[in-house]
């Protein structure tokens, strides 16, 4: 029986090491890459033995800190939203870029910067609003009642995000230079620029949303079995869909507003973590945000170094990395007759 037990046991344990590994070295090399590079241990040294007289640890510490811890804050939203959607609608293609919440939080935040707000902290409750509006008409629109059709679900959230990004690019192009030139900055989804005043509120919000997601674990393996399944575990379907609902919009709403528009971690993350822990969302949503972490951080790595000395935002280098993904799973649910 120990011999049965214990290769079951380490096999769940390595993805989380491997994962909690991988994000210290992402992290570190966040810190060392950028237009000027820096030595690993020089890096180091200026988290452990900070020197204000040393430019490279001021530039660490200033910049590259705050921008790294973001960076695993907004992903790890990302990976869990997109988990939870998933898990909602059934719909492995499902995450909140393709489903219109992302577009939601977008034309909020173009709504906020258009009538004088110029930074993430101030425009982060219009995302919410957003957001939540983009949640319930795709809630209303994919009508879970009958079972949230995959092709209806990508369809609605695809015609909300064209239907959103175009009162956005109106809201925008009638407000001026000025309020393009913001907006431009903002829905590359680039990290830069963002200092330790936008971690706290954004790191609390999507705190409180991943609470909230972790505390439905049981719900949602109850719900996976189906809603009759569900109640006769005593689930409440409708209380866990409101609370999903909830977590999603706090999640995606705080990335997005403290980011921008990022696609695809979402989708690519929960996928990653499923195929390493299976679906049992005790084990699978909280690596789902480690792994989106992870991808944040290299898509924000990449975008640095592809283009140096100039930068791509990561919203565009995460675009490139998930949009193959996508195609992948689409294509392999067309051939499975689905």
């Amino acid at each position: 029986m120990l011999q049965r037990t214990a290769p079951s046991r380490r096999s769940r344990v390595s993805p989380w090491l491997a994962a909690c590994a991988a994000l210290v070295v992402l992290g570190l090399l966040s810190c060392a890459l950028g237009t000027k590079n820096i030595s690993l241990a020089e890096s180091w040294q200026a988290l452990t033995a900070f020197d204000a007289t040393n430019n490279n640890h001021l530039l660490v510490r200033e910049l590259r800190v705050p921008r790294t811890i973001l960076a695993i804050v907004v992903g790890a939203g990302l990976g869990l939203a997109g988990a939870l959607m998933q898990s909602m609608t059934r719909n492995p293609l499902a995450e909140p870029g393709l489903l219109g919440v992302n577009a939601g939080a977008a034309f909020a935040v173009a709504i906020a910067i258009t009538l004088g707000y110029v930074q993430p902290v101030g425009y982060m409750f219009f995302a919410f609003a957003g957001a939540a509006a983009a949640s319930a008409i795709i809630y209303l629109m994919g009508n879970r009642r009958s079972g949230n059709d995959v092709v209806r679900l990508v369809l609605a959230g695809a015609g909300l995000s064209v239907m959103l990004m175009a009162a956005t690019q109106i809201l925008i192009i009638g407000g001026g230079t000025e309020t393009h030139e913001r907006f431009a900055s903002w829905t590359t989804g680039s990290l830069a620029g963002r200092g330790y005043d936008v971690i706290p509120l954004a790191g609390g919000v999507i705190l409180l949303g991943a609470l909230i997601a972790l505390s439905l674990s049981r719900s949602l393996d109850a719900l996976a079995l189906g809603e009759d399944s569900a109640r006769s575990l005593g689930i409440n379907p409708t209380r866990a869909w409101l609370l999903s609902s909830l977590a999603v919009m706090l999640l995606a709403g705080a990335a997005t507003a403290a980011a921008g528009p990022i696609s695809f971690i979402g989708l690519a993350a929960p996928h990653a973590a499923r195929m390493l822990v299976g679906p049992h969302h005790v084990r699978y949503l909280p690596l789902s945000m480690l792994l989106g972490a992870g991808v944040l951080l290299i898509a924000d790595i990449a975008g640095r170094l592809v283009a140096s000395p100039a930068e791509i935002g990561a919203g565009a280098m995460s675009a490139l990395i998930g949009a193959p993904i996508f195609i992948m799973l689409a294509r392999r649910r067309l051939k499975a007759g689905r």
